[in-house]
């Protein structure tokens, strides 16, 4: 059978293993098995967030309100913007792809930081656009600006903080960059982790009001997979001004979210002193791992999100050692598909890092 030659040059996603398949691959008791590698919130969403979910479970049988006036209206409270400069998707992800099959196609220029999230290119590649990537593993604007000029791009994406590394641009260099571009290309702010860089240090903060009011060619994406708690309701949103929402919304199918994670979303919405306080013990708890790293002479990226990433000394691989973790029931993320020999470890509680830390001593 033949398909789209498009999918020919195309590696697959590779997700992080979830606990059951190390539960059947390794005979591990499934609560002796600690899961760092999708840098999902250790504490799990809301309590209030489950006690909603609870009471609508009857409704399950209904479509969803695919208006998501609810999850709209609270998210237009949070960020000071209007409900038509929303659109909701199931995951950040869906709203990549929403925006690369609206704005790219065969012929097209994506641009891309050298190491970045793997979604950007397979959604890329899918409409058949030719990726550009710049040369350094950190964002550098210069180098970005450099290819925008050679390549003309459709599309440029900036992951701050950027995923898989952890580090964040500065938002002001960030600004200065979007201003010299062309308002015909879209550039896309990926800031599924920004509630934590927000948090940690004020000059990483990038303000979705102020984007879009600034530049009508930007789209934000934001998440509640991680500091919401939500990664398994799958739902994330992008935020830009009316036009660009318009043509996502063309090829954004009907009903994308569930009743459920639309109302654990809008709920969630609604606890943020529960979300700060996992963000507080998120960089509470990575004191620890920096620690941990400075002791062992490993060099760790400074890091603005959930999670660290551990570059590796020659003499250690990082796939070896994420395998050997394995074993023992501990599920980290090797980033040797990203041409790096590091492991990116979520940060955990601190009796999930506390086992961490006994587990990787003597591999590193």
């Amino acid at each position: 059978m033949k398909f789209n030659s498009a999918l020919e040059n195309i590696k697959s996603y590779e997700a992080g293993k979830p606990i059951e398949l190390v539960v059947r691959e390794y005979g591990i008791d499934k609560d002796q098995i600690v899961k760092l590698a999708s840098n999902e919130n250790p504490f799990g969403c809301s309590p209030k967030v489950k006690e909603a979910v609870r009471a609508i479970v009857d409704n399950m049988a209904l479509y969803p309100d695919d208006s998501m006036v609810k999850l709209k209206k609270g998210l237009s409270e949070k960020y000071g913007i209007k409900m038509n400069e929303l659109v909701i998707g199931a995951g950040s992800d869906q709203v990549i792809e929403f925006a690369i099959h609206a704005k790219a196609h065969g012929g097209s220029k994506v641009l891309m930081n050298s190491v970045t999230f793997a979604m950007y290119e397979i959604y890329a590649k899918q409409v058949g656009a030719e990726i550009i990537r710049t040369a350094s593993r950190e964002h550098k604007m210069e180098e970005f600006y450099a290819l925008y000029q050679e390549h003309n791009p459709s599309i440029i994406f900036l992951c701050t903080p950027n995923n898989p590394t952890g580090d964040a641009l500065d938002a002001g260099e960030m600004l200065s960059f979007i201003e010299k571009i062309d308002s015909d290309t879209l550039v896309i702010v990926d800031g599924a982790y920004m509630e934590y860089a927000r948090f940690k240090d004020p000059t990483k903060a990038v303000e979705p009001c102020e984007l879009i009011e600034r530049f009508d060619n930007v789209l934000f994406l934001g998440t509640f997979s991680k500091a919401y708690g939500l990664g398994g309701m799958r739902v994330g949103y992008g935020i830009a001004q009316g036009p660009i929402i318009e043509a996502l919304y063309k090829v954004r199918p009907p009903f994308n979210i569930t009743t459920l994670s639309l109302e654990a979303a809008s709920v969630a919405l609604e606890d943020e002193a529960f979300v700060q306080e996992c963000i507080a013990d998120n960089f509470s708890q990575m004191v620890r791992y920096e620690d941990f790293a400075r002791t062992k002479g490993i060099h760790i990226i400074e890091s603005y999100t959930n999670f660290v990433t551990l570059s590796l000394p020659e003499e250690k691989n990082s796939s070896i050692i994420a395998q050997e973790l394995l074993k023992k029931g501990m599920i980290v993320r090797d980033l040797s598909s990203y041409g790096l020999n590091a492991i990116r470890v979520t940060i955990g509680t601190s009796a999930q890092n506390d086992r961490f830390f006994e587990l990787t001593d003597s591999l590193v």
